[in-house]
């Protein structure tokens, strides 16, 4: 593909459903935007699974109900493309599956493979991984790596997506308070893959739960930052231009050769 893209990327609230007053509203801004892509945050329905230290085979089965539901309702925003999470089968636990759905139909990406064990992230406990995962896919034309959120602070995975030509490599998190990590990390996966970087987070929650600190972020090839969510503005947009990415790959660092 040539040319430009427009992606628009998100801090969507915690326990979100995809009906009702709340999600039409934030359907109605996005809409406004009229992007060609929609990041979302990861698993952005319903409560986070992971808060609880044990598994729970009546919760996971109503975030998959839940989530599958939400096709509908993703579809139904009008955009070409929307990439995001949701939780399926594997076993007796959950897989962390990354899609992408365009024309009502979904194109498994990514299925998640590194997860926290600890206080608000017991997703050791909930998850398992598999060999499904870190392929460069052609979404519309458009080389798309997925790291779901702890994956971003693997710097190798980056490295290796945009070796494989990857032009975007999404982010859906679902992240703390403390930011400044993350946006290192982010920039870091840019410029160690000369790709774009688009990443969305839920926000809000506590009580029994952890809190989630929003900002999402998009970093150019090159590892400047572009743009931010906010309580503000949940919904940000940026212009990927695909020849900057493949431009980028000739640059330092991306076109040091790997070890022998």
């Amino acid at each position: 593909m040539t040319g430009t893209r427009t992606c628009a990327f998100v801090e969507w609230l915690d326990g979100l459903e995809p009906y009702g007053a709340q999600w039409n509203a934030l359907r109605r801004q996005i809409e406004a935007l009229r992007p060609h892509i929609l990041v979302t945050n990861e698993m952005p329905f319903g409560p986070w699974l992971a808060a609880v230290d044990r598994f729970d085979t009546e919760a996971a089965r109503r975030s998959v109900s839940l989530h599958e539901r939400a096709i509908d309702a993703l579809a139904a925003i009008g955009v070409p493309i929307v990439i995001s999470s949701r939780p399926v089968w594997t076993g007796d636990r959950l897989a962390n599956e990354a899609f992408a759905l365009a024309d009502g139909r979904i194109t498994p990406l990514h299925r998640k493979q590194y997860f926290p064990e600890e206080t608000g992230w017991y997703e050791a406990t909930w998850f398992r991984g598999d060999s499904d995962g870190f392929a460069v896919h052609d979404v519309a034309g458009l080389k798309v790596g997925v790291l779901l959120c702890t994956e971003l602070m693997f710097n190798e995975r980056a490295r290796r997506y945009g070796r494989a030509g990857a032009e975007l490599i999404v982010v859906p998190r679902a992240t703390g308070l403390a930011n400044a990590n993350w946006l290192t990390a982010g920039a870091m996966a840019a410029i160690v893959s000369g790709s774009y970087v688009v990443s969305s987070n839920r926000v809000g929650g506590g009580a029994d739960g952890p809190t989630f600190g929003g900002r999402g972020f998009a970093f150019a090839p090159d590892g400047n930052l572009l743009a931010e969510t906010s309580a503000a503005e949940p919904v940000k947009i940026v212009v990927l231009d695909v020849a900057a990415a493949r431009r980028q790959k000739a640059e330092y660092p991306c076109y040091v050769a790997d070890a022998d």
